[in-house]
């Protein structure tokens, strides 16, 4: 089986929330993409349920793409500790970190009042969603800071 570099990360020597730039890769016929790990809260100690998650990930899917260009694609870990940015653009974990506290800023906020695409006919589990959760996480996730660095606090 191939080596997966988020494996062979120390998962007990991370301190989230944080960004980090995990691979830069190319393409066999050109072009490249940045993978990030957006870790929102720290491995094996929490987790985020399902609803949450999935409410952050429905609105991470708009709301970050209102501040950033190339985004490919921001999917929840497995674990539900944080999601994978895949961006055509390179950011730096700092550009990336600041981002990403300006969009839990704006779930927090009285701004958001419903989740977008939670519709039957625009999302494969419709009835697994919690704003209200996802609003909570949010908050959380801001009184911590978000670090430009997994290992040590650089807050943003």
């Amino acid at each position: 089986m191939a080596e997966v570099e988020s494996f062979t990360l120390d998962h007990t020597k991370v301190l989230a929330p944080y960004v980090r730039l995990i691979e830069e890769q190319q393409g066999p016929q050109g072009g490249s993409i940045a993978n990030y790990d957006v870790r929102l809260v720290q491995p094996n100690e929490t987790s985020i349920e399902t609803g949450g998650l999935h409410t952050l990930e429905h609105l991470f899917a708009g709301l970050v793409r209102d501040e950033l260009d190339g985004i490919i694609d921001m999917s929840p870990f497995g674990c539900r500790t944080g999601f994978h940015l895949i961006s055509w653009v390179t950011y730096s974990p700092e550009e990336l970190a600041k981002v990403m506290k300006k969009v839990l800023e704006k779930i927090a906020s009285d701004e958001i009042t419903e989740v977008p695409a939670a519709y039957i006919e625009s999302c494969g589990n419709y009835k697994d969603h919690s704003l209200f959760s996802a609003k909570e996480w949010a908050k959380l996730i801001l009184s911590e800071g978000i670090s430009s660095d997994p290992f040590e606090r650089h807050i943003v």
